[in-house]
């Protein structure tokens, strides 16, 4: 199976907010990510509006010829979004005001119940679902009950352990992505992932998708956004 990457432009806009005006444009990463081989384009409409705008969300669905996946808060407010813009995907993602970034994965099944309406309505509108949760037997028997077709595991542990302690956390991912797999979702990961620690991940014959960000803006600094994503793109096909 071939691993898609999905490159997640937040950042980009987190420094342009840093000073406010519209340097750097968001969109103009875009079209850096579809020349340099992307699958597609990531991006997190916050409460806070702290990344993107919703002139931004405008812009990307309107000029780029790449899937968008939406990561979005289970909210009223989020949910009348993607049904105005339909984007190829929406992940449902927790999200806490006072948080630098997401912290872990979505309780999808504690909180079957909000959930269920949400998912559903995005699925009637033809809106791919994507739930980002741990790796965990329990919460991807959740999205089973809420016809989830994707689940997206969160990496965060496995990436802030040290190399020598990541087996078991490895394990986790890869036990997840094949029960996912076994039950008809197809599974992605992300969060954390960076060119030293992506390979075993990208390993995981299952996954469909990686969605990484941060660290791709940030070691643009240094080489530029296009040779950052063509490493991590080569880093993931070295995998398979």
């Amino acid at each position: 199976m071939t691993l898609r990457l999905g490159v997640n432009i937040d950042h980009v806009a987190t420094i342009r907010n840093a000073r406010g005006g519209e340097h750097p444009e968001p969109m103009r990463a875009v079209r850096v990510v579809e020349q340099a081989g992307g699958d597609g384009i990531t991006v997190h409409l916050r409460e806070d509006r702290r990344h993107i705008r919703d002139l931004d969300l405008d812009a990307l669905m309107s000029e780029t010829r790449l899937p968008v996946n939406l990561e979005m808060a289970a909210t009223d407010e989020m949910l009348a979004i993607a049904l105005r813009h339909r984007p190829h995907a929406a992940c449902i993602v927790p999200e806490k005001r006072e948080e630098r970034t997401t912290e872990g994965g979505l309780d999808a099944r504690g909180q079957h119940n909000h959930l269920a309406p949400i998912v559903s309505r995005l699925l009637d509108a033809g809106i791919r679902v994507s739930l980002f949760i741990e790796p965990e037997p329990a919460q991807i028997e959740a999205a089973l009950r809420l016809h989830a077709p994707v689940v997206e595991l969160h990496t965060g542990r496995y990436a802030h352990l040290a190399e020598t302690d990541r087996a078991v956390e490895l394990k986790r991912l890869a036990d997840a992505a094949a029960l996912a797999a076994k039950n008809g979702i197809e599974p992605h990961a992300g969060h954390g992932l960076t060119f030293d620690n992506v390979v075993p991940v990208a390993a995981i014959p299952q996954l469909a998708e990686l969605n990484i960000g941060h660290f791709l803006v940030g070691e643009a600094i240094f080489i530029g956004l296009e040779e950052s994503v063509r490493r991590m793109k080569a880093l993931m096909e070295s995998a398979r």
